[in-house]
């Protein structure tokens, strides 16, 4: 579904479950380039792209305009072809609410390329980026520009638990160094200036998933400056059903050995150790599969793992 990247899960040394995709340890960024400085008034454009969302569209737009910045935004809804009925509550939306605008987005279908379409058809200096089965936090725009004050792509950080009935915790990333090379951030919570998505070219249209993750390393390798929005809070919501999350989780790990395919020459490398060690989890761990509050957990390893498995053949690079 358009708009509902979220992580995917590995196993660490000791066989947790963890983001190995998209692993929390903060580096720095090597050879930064200052950032222009900011207008005196910005307006900042939020692309929220959709696709057969409507059991959660409302929550969303709601949060959204429910927003307090002191910079003039819009919000740009852009429907990716939805047959639920996501396109009729964002035009009723729309035409209640001043600042929200619906752009059709159906002839292409894909997160990347409605997230373009809803670029091309905004006007602001200032890009962020939401999904529509997520929520933002009251603040989120407000966090999004002041870290653009400082950086030219900036990752929000996400609230895992509101949306899951989990133990609250502390906001962080979902996204920071990846395949050990550069941070990057998700689609779902990040922050651009125009100038830098101009300069990249946009968000990848043959990358489905992992197209959020490329736009930041093209845009570092440009040396254009990456940070993190740490007042930009989303909650983000995770998949309920075991086949769902299995195929998201497949999806990200054929997508991330496609970008190691991509930026191998440049630095990426993969964890074999890690996949040896997440291997050897999953097979000790098939009994979770007797235990239903368990098979997620395992579903995600095992979609991530099964995943890289069949983009290693695809792609003609190994990538455990």
């Amino acid at each position: 579904m358009v708009g509902a990247s979220q992580p995917s899960s590995g196993v660490n040394d000791q066989g947790a479950v963890h983001d190995e995709f998209h692993d929390r340890t903060l580096l720095p960024v090597a050879h930064p380039r200052p950032s222009r400085s900011l207008p005196t008034r910005p307006l900042i454009s939020v692309i929220l792209p959709v696709l057969d969302a409507r059991p959660w569209l409302e929550e969303q737009l709601r949060a959204l305009a429910a927003q307090k910045c002191a910079e003039p935004w819009e919000v740009v809804v852009v429907d990716n072809g939805s047959s639920d009925g996501s396109r009729e509550l964002a035009q009723a939306w729309c035409d209640e609410h001043d600042r929200f605008r619906l752009v059709d987005a159906s002839g292409v279908p894909g997160a990347p390329a409605a997230r373009n379409v809803g670029v091309r058809a905004s006007g602001g200096d200032l890009l962020a980026f939401c999904d529509a089965d997520d929520v933002v936090h009251a603040g989120w725009l407000t966090g999004c520009v002041a870290a653009l004050a400082h950086a030219d792509v900036v990752a929000g950080v996400f609230d895992f638990w509101t949306l899951n009935w989990m133990t609250p915790s502390v906001a962080v990333p979902a996204a920071n160094r990846q395949l050990g090379f550069l941070p990057a951030g998700l689609g779902a919570n990040l922050g651009i200036r125009r100038g830098v998505f101009d300069s990249v070219g946009g968000f990848a249209e043959d990358l489905l998933v992992g197209d959020d993750i490329d736009f930041c390393w093209k845009a570092q390798l440009l040396d254009f400056r990456f940070g993190y929005a740490w007042d930009a809070i989303v909650a983000k919501r995770e998949r309920e059903h075991l086949g769902q999350v299995f195929r998201q989780s497949f999806a990200y790990g054929r997508s991330g050995t496609r970008l190691y395919r991509l930026y191998r020459d440049r630095g990426a490398r993969p964890d074999q150790l890690g996949a040896a060690k997440s291997w050897l989890w999953l097979v000790a761990s098939l009994w979770m599969l007797l235990f239903p509050e368990k098979r997620n957990k395992l579903a995600r390893t095992a979609g991530l793992r099964l995943g890289r498995l069949v983009g290693s053949f695809e792609q003609h690079a190994y990538f455990p």
